[in-house]
């Protein structure tokens, strides 16, 4: 829906604007001089996990994700809140808290917000962060031969929708929160040394929905290797066991032509390759000989490395997976 109505909006003219909505990038950059550039997002959503502190810290990282996306640094954030009128206001301080917290991990300062009453609980931010115009990734820049990286497992959304059923183990609900409430600053900064070519975070359209943007953008193809993946423990096993968000079978149904699965995918690796994740991984394409340095680079920073495709001239599908 939104792809469409983005579509027939008028088209801005500003020769400031670096990247804007046409693009469908992960964040606005706004160039301010020749060395010198805002990177601005946002991004809330309701509760995906029980506890509010970490329900906090979930919202904070994901919010800063986009920033760190586009190659930037985050320096101020706005809460945006949405709170029922009789809601417990404990819940709304640690909820709080555990963004603070995590912004503050960042190095962003939280300098205000708004705050409305709404009978559905939903939390977090607008960051603006910086970067140097020349240096700013973009989901337009791939070229083939490049390798893609990816910085993080896969599964945040089929395991918070087993927990919403109450059909996921606490070892499994711990293992995405782990995952969903660790910045992607080291990753970033890792990477920040090589010659990035394509970039973009994996979040509400799955990998494969974030890749085809990457595809199109950048007028290529992407093909990726299901066995190099990694997955949150539990994750298959919701897959398997039907625990699919009403996001994931948006995207499947949207993205479903875009892509061709080779005859030995399982079929709950396809399924999860268009789960909607929260706080996700960086997806990053870069020159094939930089790709081992690379990952090295981002195991040292504490971030998986999983090298799981390759970028092709185009072809149709935009995308496939073996």
């Amino acid at each position: 829906m939104l792809d469409r109505v983005l579509t027939r909006l008028p088209r801005q003219i500003d020769p400031n604007v670096l990247v804007g909505f046409a693009t469908c990038d992960d964040a606005g950059v706004y160039r301010l001089s020749d060395e010198l550039a805002l990177v601005q997002t946002v991004d809330f959503f309701t509760p995906i996990v029980d506890d509010p502190t970490a329900y906090g810290q979930i919202a904070a990282a994901n919010s800063l994700s986009d920033v760190y996306a586009m190659g930037g640094r985050p320096l101020t954030a706005l809460a945006l809140v949405c709170f029922p009128e009789k809601g417990d206001t404990d819940i709304l301080e640690k909820i709080m808290a555990g963004g603070l917290a995590k912004m503050t991990e960042a190095g962003c300062t939280v300098v205000g917000g708004h705050s409305i009453r709404d009978d559905e609980l939903k939390f977090g931010y607008a960051v603006t962060g910086t970067v140097n115009p020349k240096k700013v990734w973009t989901n337009t820049g791939a070229r083939p031969g490049d390798r893609l990286l990816l910085t993080k497992p896969l599964g945040t959304g089929v395991i918070t929708t087993a927990l919403k059923k109450g059909a996921a183990k606490d070892a499994w609900v711990e293992a995405a929160t782990r995952t969903m409430v660790q910045l992607n600053r080291a990753a970033a900064e890792a990477l920040a040394g090589f010659d990035i070519h394509g970039a973009t975070d994996v979040t509400g359209f799955g990998l494969i929905g974030h890749a085809r943007e990457l595809a199109a953008g950048s007028g290529v193809s992407l093909r990726f290797d299901s066995s190099k993946l990694e997955w949150i423990d539990g994750a298959l096993d919701c897959a398997r066991a039907g625990h699919l968000a009403g996001g994931l079978k948006n995207n499947r149904d949207f993205l479903g032509g875009c892509v061709e699965f080779a005859p030995g995918v399982p079929a709950d690796v396809q399924t999860l390759l268009f789960d909607p994740q929260t706080s996700g991984g960086l997806l990053v394409a870069l020159a094939p000989e930089q790709a081992e340095a690379a990952a090295r680079a981002l195991r040292q920073a504490g971030s998986a490395a999983m090298t799981i495709g390759e970028v092709l001239p185009k072809t149709s599908p935009l995308l496939a997976v073996r």
